[in-house]
């Protein structure tokens, strides 16, 4: 859809994709150049669905889960490099972001308010841990070190596939523009002389914000107990899941991560929100490039000393 005619406007398109709303908006001096782009964006979010999906059982990802404790899996460069990075961030955050959680987090059924008990949990997180995935770099292979381990990719490649979405823009041309997919979105320059201004969802307060950040440039995720979960007594139970414990930290209600790229941005959301307030924000005053704002259990917000630096707006 074009905001301006023709030519010279503002763009837009819109899919339901990843289980997820998928958004690129972008400006083009050209309707037909920016439709195509677009296009292609949504072309390669579908392909990254259809490749990373644990839910399509042709999916590679699932062939992996389905194969890999008995025999070495082959895999296509790319599912071979995320997983690599993934275990990179596992070591960054001293095992705070793993995807093998999903050994554990496949137990859990949000819509059916299902939680495993505590013996479930126990037997299933002997299979956690990015220690059980044994890469090998010349066959491209991957095999699970023990049966009952699973990964999940989850926003990780949501993170991927809006860099992707943003380098087919850049290659196209388009300078300014947003790709979004869920909590994950990757920015392309301003909005034509002035930053992106995009707001921290209230986790308690539908429709509100915390903060409004002005970017320009960046990635950036964001991670909340709100988007899946359910009470169970007295404790919410919600989709991101701390692998030492099988269960939803407590610590924090959102984690909004900003960095250079989508992948870095999705896996320190993950890692802070695990790690909690006090060891996530020293995690991200260690980086060069990262910033970060935490809404605490209480409702507090915490922001990094870089964003203090940028003043984010208050949205309160």
């Amino acid at each position: 859809m074009s905001l301006s005619g023709l030519r010279g406007g503002w763009y837009s398109r819109d899919e339901a994709i990843m289980g997820t709303s998928v958004r690129v908006e972008l400006w083009s001096e050209d309707g037909a150049a920016g439709e195509s782009a677009m296009a292609a964006v949504m072309a390669e979010m579908h392909r990254i669905d259809d490749t990373m999906s644990p839910f399509k059982p042709g999916s590679e990802l699932s062939r992996i889960n389905r194969d890999a404790a008995y025999q070495a899996v082959a895999m296509s460069q790319p599912m071979y490099d995320i997983i690599s990075r993934s275990i990179d961030f596992s070591k960054l955050s001293e095992g705070a972001f793993d995807i093998t959680f999903a050994s554990v987090g496949e137990l859990y059924d949000y819509r059916r308010r299902i939680k495993p008990s505590e013996e479930e949990l126990t037997r299933a997180r002997a299979a956690v841990g990015y220690r059980n995935l044994m890469l090998d770099p010349l066959a491209r292979s991957i095999r699970f070190a023990r049966p009952g381990v699973r990964i999940d990719l989850g926003g990780f490649a949501k993170g991927l596939a809006v860099d992707n979405g943003a380098a087919i823009l850049r290659s196209r041309g388009i300078a300014n523009a947003i790709v979004t997919a869920g909590g994950d979105s990757h920015i392309l320059g301003d909005r034509r002389g002035r930053p992106w201004s995009v707001g921290i969802r209230d986790p308690r307060r539908p429709g509100e914000v915390v903060a409004l950040l002005p970017l320009q440039d960046v990635a950036l995720s964001t991670s909340g107990d709100y988007e899946r979960y359910f009470e169970a007594d007295g404790v919410r139970c919600h989709h991101v899941i701390d692998p030492g414990t099988g269960k939803s930290p407590g610590g924090v209600r959102s984690v909004t991560v900003i960095a250079p790229d989508g992948l870095t941005s999705e896996g320190l959301t993950k890692s802070v929100f695990v790690m909690g307030v006090e060891r996530g924000m020293r995690l991200v005053e260690s980086l060069e490039g990262v910033d970060t704002v935490v809404v605490d259990a209480a409702g507090v917000l915490h922001y990094s000393s870089g964003l203090l630096d940028r003043g984010p707006q208050s949205g309160r």
